[in-house]
């Protein structure tokens, strides 16, 4: 862990930290025309951090505006490649010359780890800057086979105007994500960070400026989901609508694409997923840490948590037992300014309430209690729950087939292979899953069978940039995050048809 984690160091950064509660739009920051704001709260506390500009549709529209604007005047649209790449990579840069200050923002903010944050969620955003970029000046268009007397060339173009709805659990890397790919290939963006969790984007775009994204380019509204969320869905003037959060709410987005412009849709949303364990497994103390890291990284808030964990009845107890040894002396929830501590705070005090009533139902409903099962740290005014693991649940159980995005693990036994495919393709999600066996042939079977867009063997991944991800069925919907499959959801294909005399 970097020598930058120590708490006089973090103490000093938190003193010198100013906060962008302001709407970025065409290059400056401004308040809300409503002059609105919301409270953002530290999860950890419930206290206060600062007031947030509420942004509504007319906030929306003059970003709309700005980006059309720029867009048109071909600021950024019109640059080379190569040019565009040159500036992300400096925007890059600046994200990482600036990463003690953004993971000491977000773990203020979101609850999450200081140490994660630093060590992995404001590197990976800066990456994945700097790989989309990098990839800029490396793809070709293409001339159809055709007739000699004919050139047909298939070229991709910038969509245009893209509008991006953010998620509260990974700010600046979802924001990475949908900045990388959108950028790149030469839109401009109107962001909006999930409420609950602004700080850091705001003060991404204004890195962005700084690096020398043009005005217009890059716009940041924050605002409630169900204000501006919902311009940003319905405005006409916006070609792509991509949107990282619930099933529920990206349904909305479908809706509003259907109900103004037909507007692109791309989503990716919820997850119930599987962690099948085969009884051919030997190393029981590997599995237990990669199921304990699916389960519980985040707090369990990640829409690719492993949080059915579907393991053979012979090895079910013995894997069982070694996870409540591994959380009783491995892991430590506190604060998250606090670097030893490797779970956080819950986001609100709305979201913990959600949890815990899940964990009550289960409770209610007889379920085996193996740890958890409760809110802890109440002193201290935030919002944090044990790591919770249910043990023998059926798999009809609520616990087991609702998204509860918290630290709650349901262990469902099974006897044969047939059996664990179909509970983990008991679902209407598709997002991830894992699979541990020691047998090759059992692996290449199972992971075929297994329907998600991302299949992890023998470990806990989502994969890294170089390959997509989303979900099958209602884990998502037009496209993918991530690898250089992200580009092609941002632009448009077009076919030139040019007759030779």
């Amino acid at each position: 862990m970097s020598d930058n984690l120590t708490p006089d160091a973090i103490a000093r950064q938190i003193e010198q930290l100013e906060y962008r509660n302001l709407a970025f739009i065409d290059g400056r920051f401004v308040p809300a025309n409503s002059g609105e704001t919301f409270d953002t709260l530290n999860p950890a506390t419930g206290e206060l951090l600062t007031r947030v500009a509420a942004c509504d549709g007319t906030d929306v529209d003059l970003a709309v505006q700005a980006a059309r604007r720029a867009f048109e005047a071909g600021v950024w649209s019109g640059l080379a490649p190569a040019e565009r790449k040159a500036i992300m990579q400096r925007f890059a840069d600046l994200i990482e010359e600036h990463c003690f200050e953004l993971a000491v923002l977000e773990a203020l903010e979101a609850g999450k780890p200081i140490g994660e944050c630093f060590n992995v969620d404001i590197p990976d955003t800066a990456n994945t800057i700097r790989w989309h970029a990098e990839a800029a000046d490396k793809l070709y268009d293409a001339v159809s086979p055709t007739a000699k007397d004919v050139v047909a060339t298939i070229s991709r173009e910038p969509i245009g105007v893209v509008g991006a709805v953010l998620p509260w659990n990974f700010p600046a890397m979802m924001a990475g994500w949908k900045l990388g790919p959108a950028l790149i290939t030469g839109n401009s963006v109107v962001l909006k960070p999930a409420e609950l969790t602004s700080l850091s984007t705001l003060r991404l775009a204004e890195l962005a400026h700084e690096a020398g994204i043009p005005a217009g380019v890059l716009n940041v509204v924050p605002g409630l989901g169900h204000v501006a969320g919902k311009a940003i869905g319905l405005h006409p003037d916006i070609d792509l609508a991509a949107f990282t959060g619930s099933t529920e709410v990206g349904r909305r987005f479908l809706e509003y694409s259907a109900a103004s412009n037909l507007k692109r849709v791309v989503l990716e949303c919820g997850g119930k997923n599987p962690q099948v364990v085969m009884p051919d497994v030997g190393d029981l103390k590997t599995v237990a840490s990669n199921v304990l890291a699916a389960a519980f990284w985040n707090m369990g808030e990640n829409c690719s948590a492993g949080s059915r964990l579907i393991v053979h009845r012979s090895v079910k107890d013995a894997l069982v037992d070694e996870m409540q040894r591994q959380l009783e002396e491995e892991w430590v929830t506190g604060d998250p300014l606090d670097p030893n501590v490797q779970l956080g705070a819950l986001i609100e005090q709305g979201h913990m309430d959600k949890v815990l009533a899940h964990i009550e139902r289960a409770k209610a409903d007889g379920l085996a209690l193996v740890t958890g099962g409760k809110r802890i740290l109440q002193e201290v005014g935030g919002y944090f729950v044990a790591p919770t693991i249910f043990n023998d649940v059926p798999k009809d159980a609520a616990v087991a087939r609702e998204e509860i995005f918290g630290p709650v693990l349901a262990v469902i036994p099974f006897d044969t292979e047939e059996e664990a495919i179909a509970i983990a393709n008991d679902t209407c999600y598709g997002l991830a899953a894992s699979l541990w066996s020691d047998d090759l042939n059992t692996v290449h079977r199972m992971a075929a069978a297994i329907r998600a867009g991302t299949v992890s063997v023998n470990c806990f991944s989502e994969g890294d940039i170089t390959t997509p991800f989303g979900g099958y069925k209602q884990s998502g919907f037009g496209g993918r995050d991530k690898s250089i499959y992200a580009h092609d959801q941002y632009c448009e294909l077009k076919t030139t048809w040019i007759q030779l005399s």
